[in-house]
């Protein structure tokens, strides 16, 4: 494939959320199978609750528009890498291992990471540096996710 690129590619696999399509990413050091939010619902949703991530899993949560996005760690209960990525496949921002907070957290005190972005990916926390997913790192879309 593409040593410098990510190759997106939609897939038909058995999901965690098994409402959820699947989507297939090809970073420079590993093929990353993402369940793909595309609805508010869906985003809102995330990965909450979930009590482990394997490697090379996540979600690929994905934006009407290429616009400044705030993700937080409302009742997610796994550290996580955070991959904001701009509307050309461009790795914009990587949050790495953003903790995660205690369930009675205030809303007002959950820190939020902020960049602009049209597609946010979320992976276990270390696995983006693993994986060879920095800032610059161009992802190319095989098909509209």
């Amino acid at each position: 494939m593409h040593s410098a690129l990510a190759v997106l590619l939609l897939a038909v696999l058995p999901s965690p959320n098994p409402t959820l399509p699947m989507t297939y990413v090809e970073a420079p050091r590993a093929r990353l199978l993402l369940e793909t939010a595309t609805t508010e619902p869906e985003r809102e949703r995330g990965l909450m609750s979930r009590t482990s991530l394997p490697s090379h899993t996540g979600m690929l949560f994905v934006f009407d528009d290429d616009v400044p996005i705030s993700f937080w760690m409302k009742d997610t209960l796994v550290s996580l890498d955070m991959i904001f990525v701009a509307g050309d496949g461009t790795v914009r921002r990587v949050f790495t291992r953003v903790p995660t907070v205690a369930p009675d957290t205030p809303d007002a005190r959950i820190p939020l990471e902020t960049a602009r972005a049209r597609y946010v990916i979320e992976l276990a926390a270390g696995e983006a540096e693993a994986d060879g997913i920095a800032p610059g790192v161009k992802l190319h879309f095989a098909g509209a996710p």
